[in-house]
């Protein structure tokens, strides 16, 4: 019988521990895998979240909050700002293109964005839309890829928004039954109208409700005088500009300018500070997937100790019992190590889109993450080790003392 028939009869006939065993390293690289895919969709998503704006300018606060709540949809606004702040930003030296973004309503728990339809073409350069066109007049909505999706609007729809952030709110029960769970300060006067779809964009905007910046004025009745944005969004027009635009705002009152590439890098360190305390719980899943497959080949060499105490009365060699001994334990560990790569990336392509949905977390499920073939060689070598220990044990004994045992 060649070696991996005879370890495949073994692994057969202890069916239910080599299954536990299996079960283990498949659990175990499953939720690597998830991890490494999450991980590496959070960096993906954050480096192109931005574009080119590498300033954000808004009410004084965390700059966190404010970069998140600006270019990921997430949080509540800090604040607004003066609405003349605007014109004297785009009217600075250092600046190439800006843009002002109102914010504060929703509909269905999708963020209502105000900002001028210029803001499409510098950033996507002037890519062509799914459905229909961009907005123009007050009243007038283009919907992000998934918003529209997941609402069920189409170009000629209407609807009424509300006031208020996106948190708290469920959108399928939203969806489903609306007059049940209506929000509380629906602005019934004020009638969107679909006009455009955008095309997948696989950023955050896919998750907006883009219209003129003015919207806010008109729904809340605001005068010319009352009239503010929630954030101004800038290109600056050199390096040497991007630091004269965060001087220059830093220094007025109730003002701050902050870098987008800082803020998400500070977000990514507290990222990476819960992967690092993720990682500490997936090595005691490894360690006890180890501890499993070191059991079940000590269990395996007792059940066979007469088996192979015949082999090597019957001439094979000690070589030939190290390598199956310690091949069942690598067939196991390859096994579970695939079938979890394999569910690990299904699971993630189920759960992909409603990640999205509810935290902007776009898992690209069809494709290896970064180290995930490491991880398959670690799982490897993780099972060589773990069989040495049993294959050098009987590997070491004597013939005739395996055959009486």
């Amino acid at each position: 019988m060649s070696a991996w028939g005879y370890i495949w009869r073994n692994i057969k006939h202890r069916a239910m521990l080599s299954t536990l065993t299996i079960v283990a390293v498949t659990v175990t690289v499953a939720i690597f895998s998830l991890l490494l895919m999450s991980k590496e969709s959070i960096e993906h998503g954050a480096q192109k979240g931005y574009g080119p704006f590498e300033v954000v300018i808004g009410a004084e606060g965390s700059e966190a909050q404010l970069v998140l709540h600006t270019f990921y949809r997430m949080g509540a606004p800090l604040g607004n700002i003066p609405y003349e702040l605007l014109q004297q930003v785009k009217d600075s030296e250092h600046v190439d293109q800006a843009f002002g973004i109102t914010t504060g309503d929703q509909y269905n728990g999708y963020s209502i964005v105000g900002i001028e339809a210029a803001y499409f073409g510098t950033r996507y350069n002037n890519r062509a839309l799914q459905q229909g066109r961009l907005y123009q007049a007050t009243g007038e909505v283009t919907l992000g890829y998934t918003a529209a999706k997941e609402l069920g609007l189409e170009v000629g729809d209407q609807f009424t928004g509300a006031h208020g952030t996106v948190a708290g709110f469920d959108h399928e029960e939203h969806h489903s039954d609306e007059s049940a769970h209506e929000p509380h300060d629906t602005h019934h006067s004020f009638i969107y109208t679909v006009v455009g779809i955008l095309p997948e964009l696989s950023n955050s905007d896919d998750r907006a409700i883009f219209t003129t910046m003015d919207y806010a004025w008109a729904v809340h009745d605001s005068t010319e005088e009352e009239r503010e944005v929630t954030t101004i969004i800038v290109k600056p027009s050199s390096l040497l500009g991007l630091q004269m635009i965060k001087q220059q705002m830093d220094a007025q009152s109730g003002v701050q300018a902050a870098y987008s590439s800082k803020a998400i890098a500070d977000v990514l360190n507290m990222v990476d500070t819960g992967s690092q305390l993720m990682m500490i719980m997936l090595g005691i899943c490894t360690l006890l997937a180890a501890t499993s497959l070191v059991l079940s080949l000590v269990a395996s060499i007792q059940e066979r100790k007469r088996d192979v105490g015949l082999m090597r009365l019957v001439g094979k060699s000690k070589r030939y019992i190290l390598m199956v001994t310690i091949g069942e334990g690598v067939l196991l560990t390859a096994i579970g190590a695939f079938i979890g790569l394999l569910a690990g990336h299904i699971t993630g392509a189920i759960i992909s889109q409603q990640l999205f949905v509810y935290a902007g977390i776009q898992l690209q499920p069809w494709s290896l993450a970064e180290y995930e073939l490491l991880m398959l060689i670690g799982a490897l070598m993780l099972g060589i080790l773990a069989s040495l220990g049993p294959a050098l044990k009987v590997y070491r004994t004597d013939p005739i003392t395996l055959f009486k045992a």
